[in-house]
C-alpha cells in the first residue's frame, strides 16, 4: 500500500464516527452485562449491588466505551492502522 492509496472503508465524517463509536459502546455494555451473569452463574457470592445497579453501571460501561472509541478512533486512521 503506498501513500496515494485511499484508506479503506468508511470516511471518517463525524456521523460515521458516531454511528462506530455507540456500536463499540453498545459492545462494551453487553460484555459486562456477560460478564455479570457468567459471574453470578459461577460464584456462590451476591453482588454488592442488584439488577438496577447492574444496569447502571453497564450504561456507563458503554458511555465511556463509546468516549474512548470515538476519541481514538481519528487517532487510528490518522496512523492508517484502522
Amino acid at each position: 500500500m503506498t501513500d496515494d492509496d485511499p484508506v479503506p472503508g468508511t470516511p471518517a465524517t463525524p456521523a460515521a464516527r458516531a454511528k462506530s463509536a455507540a456500536l463499540w459502546g453498545i459492545v462494551g455494555g453487553f460484555s459486562f452485562l456477560v460478564a455479570i451473569q457468567g459471574y453470578r452463574l459461577v460464584s456462590a457470592g451476591a453482588l454488592p449491588v442488584g439488577i438496577g445497579g447492574t444496569v447502571l453501571i453497564a450504561v456507563a460501561v458503554a458511555a465511556v466505551v463509546a468516549g474512548i472509541a470515538y476519541a481514538l478512533e481519528h487517532r487510528l486512521r490518522a496512523k492508517r492502522r484502522v
